[in-house]
């Protein structure tokens, strides 16, 4: 058994998914999820992809980020909108409301913690 892990989606079915109806703002956006492990503790590791749309975003859990590729855009209620592109990392705390909008098809990796 291997102590680590790389983030290579082959051979792996992705999840599909979309915002909920009561969430939506604007588009059609899909998502695609690749979760690649889950630890004890409710650690999880995994590639995520949406197509362009725009829907609200609550956050309960801990996210480490990386913009693979496209162009999305976060913004916090009552904050400026943050835009985000292939290289960009970010950490979203609990406690976070906004929305999300994915300008141009985005891939993130993402770890995140309950």
């Amino acid at each position: 058994m291997s102590t680590f892990l790389t983030f290579d989606t082959a051979g792996i079915e992705p999840e599909a998914g979309e915002p909920a109806a009561d969430r939506l703002i604007s588009g059609s956006p899909k998502f695609r999820t690749w979760n690649l492990d889950e630890a004890e503790g409710g650690v999880y590791a995994g590639i995520w992809e949406a197509t362009p749309g725009k829907w609200h975003v609550s956050y309960d859990e801990w996210e480490y980020f990386h913009i693979l590729e496209g162009h999305s855009i976060l913004t916090e209620e009552g904050g400026e909108p943050i835009h985000l592109r292939a290289g960009d990392r970010l950490v979203v705390k609990p406690g976070f409301n906004g929305s999300w909008e994915v300008v141009e098809t985005t891939r993130k990796d993402y770890v995140i913690r309950l």
